[in-house]
């Protein structure tokens, strides 16, 4: 789907066709328009592939034959929402968000493999100055976008984990660990892809992939900014997802000792009977009050007891 944006007095508008100073977002595109974006606006069978590679890492690029620049960051997404507990459980990953300059037509496009209601708020944003005319400030304010998507989908996981942490300090079962560790994997996306967007920002500033003016420097600076508070945050985060979920594995560790501790001092006491009962069931000679019923019951008994106290004693059974 091809969907055409232009300003009009600070905020963006939909528009039928593509004209000079517009963004064109493209998503889930159909091969007739992979043809249109080929052959009308020549952009190379390369870059293409690349801006809707699902894989393809964070990097800026530049095609010097048709002076068309590519940028490719990882924009945050929800993989599932499920329901535990009563609780909803929100799952992130990372996708591919591309950026196409086009100076001959002045055109700027975003490309993406699936649809990213993201960009749909940034079309539909209040409130700040957008000119689709200034590409470079236009893809600023983007990044800038999306690393309040990246703190706002951090503060959903602190927020999820806080809520399983209470949940596990009441009981702990294998189901709420492994929601753990789905937080624990979103992480680690927005960890690596937070590492490309840093390197990315890099490159367009000092390797002049696209043409930073002194007027948008305070604007790159707030996307460094929030670049860094997002990683500080994320590392924050996943150590202490880490340390909750170590914490609480060594208590399911210590809760599987005690049982087998328990359960072997019960199999210790049980063999008593077994031991005497056997000896009065294969008519022994010369075992005591033989013919009584009730001794050797009695004795296993003083038994049982005795050993239950060896046990308490010496802490195998507490």
């Amino acid at each position: 789907m091809i969907t055409y944006y232009r300003s009009n007095h600070g905020a963006l508008e939909t528009i039928d066709k593509p004209e000079p100073g517009c963004w064109i977002n493209v998503y889930e595109p159909t091969e007739k328009e992979l043809g249109w974006l080929s052959q009308s606006l020549d952009i190379s069978p390369n870059f293409l592939s690349k801006a809707f590679d699902e894989e393809e890492s964070a990097h800026a690029d530049v095609d010097p034959d048709n002076d068309q620049v590519l940028v490719i960051v990882d924009c945050p997404y929800v993989v599932s929402e499920d329901c535990q507990h009563g609780k909803k459980i929100t799952q992130y990953d990372t996708l591919p968000i591309s950026f196409i300059f086009i100076p001959k037509e002045k055109y700027l496009l975003t490309l993406s493999l699936h649809h990213n209601e993201y960009l749909d708020e940034f079309a539909k944003k209040k409130g700040s100055t957008i000119d689709t005319a200034h590409p470079q400030q236009f893809l600023l304010k983007t990044l800038l976008f999306i690393c309040e998507v990246y703190l706002h989908s951090l503060r959903v996981i602190n927020r999820q984990i806080h809520e399983y942490e209470k949940l596990l300090r009441k009981r702990i079962n294998d189901s709420d660990l492994l929601v753990m560790l789905d937080f624990e994997k979103s992480l680690i996306y927005f960890t690596t892809s937070l590492q490309g967007l840093r390197a990315t920002v890099s490159h367009v500033e000092f390797k002049e992939t696209v043409h930073i003016t002194s007027n948008e420097d305070e604007l790159l600076d707030n996307v460094k900014i929030e670049i860094a508070q997002a990683s500080e945050m994320c590392n924050i985060y996943t150590d202490i997802l880490e340390g909750i979920t170590d914490a609480f594995s060594n208590v399911l560790n210590n809760n599987l000792n005690t049982t087998m501790r328990i359960l072997t001092g019960i199999t210790i006491i049980l063999a008593m009977p077994t031991i005497i009962f056997s000896f009065y069931g294969m008519n022994v000679a010369g075992l005591p009050l033989a013919e009584l019923w009730w001794y050797p019951v009695l004795m296993a008994v003083i038994l049982c007891v005795i050993v239950f106290l060896v046990l308490k004693y010496t802490r195998i059974l507490k």
